[in-house]
């Protein structure tokens, strides 16, 4: 049927009656529950899409417009709208003064995305996307016509940037290398009213991770390459799409000040699971070497007269190895200052120290200053 001629028959039909006293929604008042209210949303099929217009039966409830500003911002939409086709939309007006129900297809729009979102969330299920572009916390990607963000701390493994001290414009650059990449992402955030979705890549990661790491007991030697070095440690890749850390204290028996020292990127080093929890492995390098405290428990006892390094200072004194991975404190209440424990003991030279405390099951002993 010609869209003109039938827009002119709904037209005549209104025209033929008094807008308030006969209108589709007052004659159906009192016959039907569950009469929509402004902000529901409601389906329909088209009856017609004229020049500005499209009508709408919405059965029983009456005939649904869609003109105006509501026809222009959504006019992108409507040019894919024929006779027939069912469509959802919200209701602006549940009766406007020709009696019609105004319609808004462009707040229904907005409405079943936020919804599916929310059911995408709900469901942890997984969308492909490709980030826009990227600040130095993260990545922008749009959904929907609806722009997300992906913080750099939820992405995983593989594309979180490692760089050194944590620098903001090198970790803006690493994250530039993502955008134009396809990334599976998962919803953990929606907020309608701020217009916000917040995505992680983790999400997929972490199931992936837990069956990975169920094939790792603690105890057993793995082999890996060195993929990232932070100040606290470095990243192991033990398989593909598992990587473990070796926290800088479980890196050598001697004392490491600075990992980039002792390892390299892209290196292959072996190492011990020495925990596996909550889909985390945590390795030691260490502990592959022999425990110099073990051979120390056969020389050294309380009460001795040792000769010791000083080592490095903290803010509880100093600290002197006696052998090579076995390492003391010297508590600065000896010296009672730190001004005069710097005046006396300095780095790299030899004193003479008494043990106080030797406990090499613990790996912990304490010393006595004696003197040079």
């Amino acid at each position: 049927m010609d869209t003109n001629v039938m827009e002119a028959d709904v037209n005549a039909d209104v025209s033929l009656r008094d807008p308030k006293k006969d209108s589709p929604m007052t004659s159906l008042i009192g016959q039907i529950k569950g009469i929509p209210n402004g902000g529901d949303i409601v389906e329909g099929t088209v009856i017609s899409v004229a020049k500005g217009k499209v009508f709408v039966d919405l059965k029983p409830f009456g005939t649904g417009i869609i003109y105006g500003r509501e026809y222009i911002v959504a006019r992108d939409i409507i040019k894919k709208v024929n006779p027939g086709d069912k469509i959802s939309a919200k209701i602006v007006d549940p009766e406007n003064e020709n009696g019609y129900i105004e319609l808004s297809l462009k707040e229904a729009r907005q409405a079943m995305v936020w919804s599916e979102a929310e059911e995408i969330m709900k469901e942890k299920r997984a969308i492909e996307l490709i980030p826009t572009e990227a600040n130095k916390g993260g990545l922008i990607v749009e959904w929907q016509g609806v722009q997300g963000f992906l913080p750099a701390s939820q992405l995983k493994a593989e594309h979180y940037p490692r760089v050194p001290d944590g620098d903001k414009d090198k970790i803006y650059d690493e994250l530039k290398k993502l955008v134009g990449t396809k990334i599976t992402l998962s919803i953990i955030s929606v907020s309608p009213k701020e217009n916000k979705l917040i995505f992680s890549e983790k999400a997929f990661e972490e199931k992936d991770k837990e069956k990975l790491v169920s094939k790792y007991a603690v105890g057993d030697a793995v082999e890996g390459e060195v993929t990232g070095i932070v100040d606290f440690g470095l990243f192991l890749k033990v398989e593909e799409g598992l990587e473990g850390l070796v926290h800088i204290s479980e890196m050598d028996w001697g004392l490491v000040e600075n990992p980039r020292l002792m390892f390299k990127v892209g290196e292959k080093i072996k190492a011990k699971v020495i925990e596996v929890k909550d889909g985390k492995v945590s390795l030691s390098v260490k502990a592959l070497k022999p425990n110099p405290w073990t051979e120390a428990s056969s020389k050294y006892k309380k009460d001795d007269l040792v000769k010791a390094v000083v080592i490095k200072f903290n803010r509880h004194g100093a600290l002197a190895s006696i052998e090579e991975g076995v390492a003391g404190l010297v508590h600065i209440s000896e010296f009672g200052s730190e001004d005069k424990l710097h005046s006396t003991l300095e780095l790299g030279k030899t004193y003479s120290f008494k043990i106080t405390l030797f406990d090499p099951k613990e790996q912990k002993m304490t010393l006595a200053f004696v003197g040079n």
